[in-house]
């Protein structure tokens, strides 16, 4: 798949004032500084359609962007560390466990790791918090222009391990990518087209 066009269409933190069309919608979401908005205006061929910032936490409310107007690519607040108040930062994860549990068009999340870094504490109990709710989603590894191609193997092999050793019988499905050289751009459109097509059926 192509991206064509991409359309901001609102931001909110109220989940009933979401698009009402019933389009299918994928959740990108990670903790902070982790890539997100690179990784999407990457995956959308537009340097300035999500707001990159070098300051965690910049992304602080759910973001619709309309995808070739037929699905929605739904960028929310990263979790875990932000310059903001304890009090907002609850408001987050509120807003965040609402569209979850309550969002009908939602079909997958995607859960962003950087990886360089091993399992996050929180990165483990949100993947264990979607799979409890039975929320489908996979895994995308950002920054991987940072290691060699042996040790994103090794590093891929250890992350999901850490998975299987815990509460998973199976891996999620999982990409590697990185927004610098576009690694995994069309393997992450051809699974969301993928679903796509078999909604239709």
């Amino acid at each position: 798949m192509k991206i064509t066009s991409a359309e901001f269409v609102m931001s909110n933190s109220d989940v009933a004032k979401c698009p009402a069309a019933l389009l299918p919608e994928y959740a990108f979401i990670g903790r902070s500084n982790v890539g997100k908005s690179s990784l999407i205006n990457m995956l959308a061929d537009n340097k300035n359609l999500a707001k990159t910032s070098a300051r965690p936490g910049k992304t602080q409310l759910i973001n619709h962007f309309k995808i070739n107007d037929k699905w929605f690519l739904v960028d929310l607040p990263g979790y875990g560390y932000a310059r903001v108040s304890k009090k907002d930062k609850k408001t987050f994860q509120k807003y965040i466990t609402e569209y979850f549990e309550k969002r009908k068009q939602l079909v997958s999340a995607f859960v962003l790791a950087d990886i360089r870094h091993e399992p996050q504490k929180i990165d483990l109990e949100f993947m264990e918090w979607l799979g409890s709710n039975g929320i489908p989603f996979a895994i995308v590894f950002t920054k991987a222009d940072k290691l060699k191609p042996k040790a994103i193997e090794q590093h891929v092999d250890d992350y999901l391990q850490v998975l299987l050793d815990g509460l998973w019988e199976e891996a999620p499905p999982h990409f590697v990518t990185s927004s610098a050289n576009r690694t995994g751009k069309d393997e992450l459109l051809g699974y969301i087209d993928e679903i796509n097509n078999s909604l239709k059926s």
